[in-house]
């Protein structure tokens, strides 16, 4: 004796109650819902109106960051702008009392990514 398949069986004979069978054909019978809101345009994101961006190396032991300045954020939204950024970029940062700092060069990067965010003017120096 063998395997059975069971792919080959049929159904078991008999009456099968299925309690929503009759519901199937009274599907078309029910009322539409409500119409699909109508597509609403984003608004522009709000942010500062100007950033200043900059590069140092001076008291760091040699290594380059990048610098946010003037973005006049309260500081809990300076915390979120600063880890959207770090994913943004990839790369490593903190704040440093009012300002971003930001590891690297990413003075050509940012200006798009703070743009994106609803700055008005980025000014890169």
């Amino acid at each position: 004796m063998g395997k059975r398949d069971k792919k080959d069986e049929a159904p078991p004979p008999g009456p099968f109650n299925n309690p929503f069978a009759a519901l199937s054909a009274q599907r078309d019978a029910l009322p539409s819902g409500p119409p699909p809101p109508p597509p609403r345009e984003k608004p522009e994101p709000k942010g500062p109106a100007r950033a200043v961006v900059r590069m140092e190396r001076k008291g760091r032991g040699g290594k380059e960051v990048t610098v946010v300045e003037q973005l006049g954020l309260p500081a809990a939204q300076l915390d979120t702008w600063l880890k959207a950024l770090k994913g943004g970029l990839g790369c490593g940062g903190v704040v440093e009392e009012d300002a971003l700092v930001l590891q690297g060069d990413q003075r050509e990067r940012l200006p798009a990514l703070l743009e994106a965010r609803g700055v008005r003017k980025v000014i890169v120096g």
